[in-house]
């Protein structure tokens, strides 16, 4: 949480992995950790700064758009675990019908979520 605070508090957006270390006062190992989280969950994205030959994390708006579809996609994805999980006791056993529910709600939502980060995408540009 503090590395994201720290980028999105940066005038361009973008601090080295040492810069994030000496900032925050933490070891570089609790910087890659969480700049690994980070990335993997779409808030910041790694680039290469030309310059001075590094790796730097990048923290842009449309960090938040994606951010929003990865969290769909894993989120449809257990949609469709539940809907699949259903035929194990059968959709007429009481678990298999809280499985198919879970899964139709999860699906509907996050389709709704999905629809929704493309058509206010463009507030981010």
């Amino acid at each position: 949480m503090r590395v994201h605070v720290d980028l999105l508090l940066s005038e361009d957006g973008r601090r080295t992995a040492a810069e994030l270390t000496r900032r925050l006062q933490v070891s570089p190992a609790s910087v890659s950790v969480a700049v690994n989280f980070l990335v993997q969950h779409g808030y910041v994205r790694r680039q290469r700064d030309p310059q001075r030959r590094r790796d730097g994390q990048v923290v842009d708006d449309d960090a938040w758009y994606h951010s929003v579809v990865i969290s769909a996609r894993q989120t449809l994805e257990a949609a469709q675990a539940a809907t699949a999980g259903a035929e194990t006791p059968g959709r007429d056993t009481p678990v298999g019908q809280r499985l198919a529910k879970v899964g139709t709600f999860l699906e509907r939502v996050t389709e709704d979520l999905a629809e929704s980060a493309d058509r206010w995408r463009p507030l981010l540009a």
